[in-house]
């Protein structure tokens, strides 16, 4: 469940008009655009967007940047971007200048299932010009590089279909890859976990507990490390349940010293029109502390911390 709708009764000139008149002349009235901005759904905000273009001939996001600052201005342009272009100019930021950022990719990447990809990868192309899977290649390898590969090409299963009998043998095909030998053979990992679908990953995760008695968890961190094994468990993770791998991020993300400002952003701004409320969920369960007061209590202060916590509801 979402925790920003649709505002009934929305009003798009009214919306436009107000938040200009909130950036003209000396001062803002951040308040107002915290508001408007995280209670309106993307669409809405796409609309205001255009308003501005068309109607007031002005940029919505040159004129929020131009008054903003910090956090707080990341937190607003992340809401006013399109989401697939916002997650694309997230890939960008992981990959672009010195270093990559792997946990970046692999989030995005891995927790998401093959439509959703296509899109992500049309849009980073129309938006930077090269194709997200060069990009990624040149700025990754190993084995972290061929299962990134496989997910971008879209050679997941689109069918929904499953089958008992293949995912017992698939089952197999695991255990016999990792602990059922001496060595590990990663190729067939990231063949199996990149090709089938989600529900198929699922039956054959159920299988492989059967034939080694350990989890398919257990299984991979007893074989693999590194930035391979933390994609990999991202996307067993993600088919057993979005909201509970993303209340895990969300922690990692506030937890120890500093914060993890892009991370906490992006997982709060691209969930709210998802499952934000399920994640809010897991991280009680899982932390007996609410998202919202492990935010108010943090290091994130000001209209930032409003605007996070006007998402987080």
């Amino acid at each position: 469940m979402a925790t920003i709708t649709a505002k009934s009764n929305f009003n798009v000139a009214e919306d436009a008009t107000t938040l200009r008149e909130a950036m003209k002349g000396f001062g803002t009235d951040e308040d107002i655009i915290i508001d408007i901005l995280t209670t309106r759904t993307n669409n809405q905000r796409q609309a205001i967007a255009n308003y501005f273009k068309n109607d007031l001939e002005r940029d919505l996001i040159d004129d929020l940047k131009s008054e903003l600052g910090g956090h707080f201005e990341d937190v607003i342009v992340a809401l006013i971007m399109p989401p697939t272009e916002y997650l694309c100019r997230e890939l960008n930021r992981a990959m672009d200048g010195a270093g990559t950022d792997e946990e970046t990719l692999i989030e995005i990447i891995c927790s998401r299932e093959n439509g959703e990809i296509c899109k992500i990868v049309d849009t980073y192309e129309s938006v930077y010009e090269r194709p997200l899977t060069e990009h990624m290649c040149s700025e990754t390898g190993g084995e972290l590089r061929r299962l990134l590969t496989l997910i971008l090409t879209g050679t997941r299963d689109d069918s929904k279909i499953i089958n008992a009998e293949e995912a017992k043998e698939k089952a197999q095909a695991l255990y016999e890859a990792g602990e059922g030998r001496w060595g590990t053979h990663e190729s067939t990992f990231s063949a199996i976990l990149a090709h089938e679908n989600f529900k198929q990953l699922r039956l054959i995760f159920d299988e492989y507990k059967n034939i080694s008695g350990n989890t398919i968890e257990q299984a991979l961190k007893h074989e693999l490390d590194g930035d391979y094994l933390d994609a990999l468990l991202t996307i067993v993770e993600c088919i057993q349940s979005p909201p509970a791998y993303f209340a895990q991020r969300l922690y990692k993300a506030m937890h120890g010293l500093g914060t993890d400002d892009k991370t906490l952003i992006r997982i709060i701004v691209s969930r709210s029109e998802i499952d934000l409320e399920q994640i809010k969920e897991e991280f009680e369960r899982q932390y007996n502390k609410t998202l919202t007061s492990y935010v108010e209590q943090g290091e994130t202060g000001g209209d930032y911390k409003k605007a996070l916590l006007a998402i987080i509801k």
